[in-house]
């Protein structure tokens, strides 16, 4: 039975565990009461009814807040307690999970004269700016004076077709990836939040490039393939079709790989460490190889082909575009705990964290077998458009071609 849709205030706050949830959170969180929330410049600014509308609004709104947080604090149970089984070699039930989707607000909205009013007496903080590219390449030079050598969009395109189809991936998978990541027209230095065509926008992450790795992704996957990057790149240097610059040019890279991989490897090999490093300024550097024309294409694929591997010793041996890109957004093992007959019925909110349910609208209010169901829709309508076709020309060339990876 698939999971039922939100409920109203009241039934969750009658179920055991919410409350449970809620007087645990009550303990450590105190919430401020509603006459603490609305400031003597407040009151002086509302009128009687605004101000009894507003704390109408205050009320609704807090109560709503803290069942929120009683569910995610019960979602964290679960997951933890998943960790707990898998480490074990258990298999996963539905109690494993929690089977609602998450309360909505249902409660009223805050008149807009009352928020102006508001957002006058108490301007929101300025968010603070996430990394760019401009900032990627800027750390590139600074720690390790790397810069990535350009190249057009066909070309990278047609190296990343080269590198997918040498270690195995299928054009369905690749470009099916890039169809969702990019919307179908990504450019190769494009990050998530920027329009690739009218470069307009602000990152929302440090996602980039046609598999969207984030600047963790790049510094994991140094750690692991930083030797096999460098032999790659000291081969293509004594190639006897390389000219001279060219293979000064690659050697140097080969010693810059080195150092990157130095130090990356200088905090433990685990995600947490690599998501804190790869906000660093060397993980931002570490980060600029997904633009470099050498380096870029391969970064990204072994990424893919690391996402295929653990879902063969899952024993999923063949996956859809769709599937590979599930583990590509939610994370490998977490994106095979969904693609499970018990997982597929169950919530997306217990496979996502928080910040990242909310970010990634396509994955919000659905079962993990509906998320599914809508990426393979948007990756039908993304492939009709031009990134998209030009990728599956690049595949069809190197397919005909029979070229061997490193004929540059």
């Amino acid at each position: 039975m698939a999971p039922t849709r939100a409920r109203s205030i009241g039934s969750w706050l009658r179920a055991p565990w919410i409350r449970a949830a809620l007087l645990i959170g009550a303990m450590v969180v105190p919430a401020p009461s509603i006459a603490q929330q609305i400031s003597d410049a407040l009151t002086a600014r509302l009128t009687p009814d605004q101000h009894r509308a507003y704390t109408l609004y205050l009320k609704v709104r807090s109560a709503y807040d803290r069942e929120v947080q009683a569910y995610w604090a019960a979602i964290e149970d679960k997951r933890d307690g998943r960790r707990r089984k898998r480490a074990q070699g258990q298999a996963f039930t539905r109690a494993d999970y929690v089977a609602e989707q998450p309360p909505k607000y249902a409660g009223p909205s805050i008149a807009a004269d009352i928020a102006k009013i508001v957002t006058e007496v108490k301007p929101p903080e300025p968010e603070e700016p996430l990394p760019g590219v401009t900032d990627f390449l800027a750390a590139a030079r600074a720690e390790f004076n790397f810069v990535p050598s350009p190249t057009t969009e066909k070309e990278f395109k047609r190296r990343y077709a080269e590198e997918a189809l040498a270690v195995g991936l299928t054009k369905d998978q690749v470009v099916r990836v890039y169809a969702l990541e990019t919307g179908g027209r990504g450019t190769y230095d494009m990050q998530a939040g920027i329009d690739p065509d009218t470069r307009k926008g602000k990152p929302i992450s440090s996602a980039l490039g046609y598999a969207q790795l984030l600047s963790a992704n790049s510094v994991n996957e140094i750690v692991k393939y930083g030797e096999v990057f460098g032999a790659r790149l000291a081969a293509l240097a004594a190639g006897s079709d390389t000219t001279p610059r060219r293979a000064t040019l690659l050697r140097t890279k080969v010693v810059v790989l080195r150092r990157m991989q130095k130090a990356a490897r200088s905090v433990p090999n685990e995600w947490r460490a690599h998501m804190a490093f790869g906000t660093t300024q060397k993980g931002l550097a570490i980060h600029a190889l997904n633009l470099d024309a050498d380096i870029g294409p391969l970064l990204q694929v072994v990424k893919l082909q690391g996402l295929r591997e653990e879902a063969e010793r899952a024993g999923r041996p063949k996956l859809t575009g769709a599937e590979i890109e599930l583990m590509n957004l939610a994370g490998p093992r977490t994106g095979l705990d969904m693609m499970e007959p018990v997982g597929r019925t169950m919530p997306t909110t217990n496979f996502f964290s928080f910040g990242g349910y909310w970010r990634n609208t396509i994955v919000r209010d659905k079962t993990a077998a509906e998320l599914l169901a809508a990426l393979d829709e948007r990756i039908e309508i993304n492939l009709k458009k031009s990134g998209s076709i030009e990728f599956a020309a690049a595949f069809d060339e190197a397919l005909r071609a029979g070229r061997k990876v490193g004929n540059r």
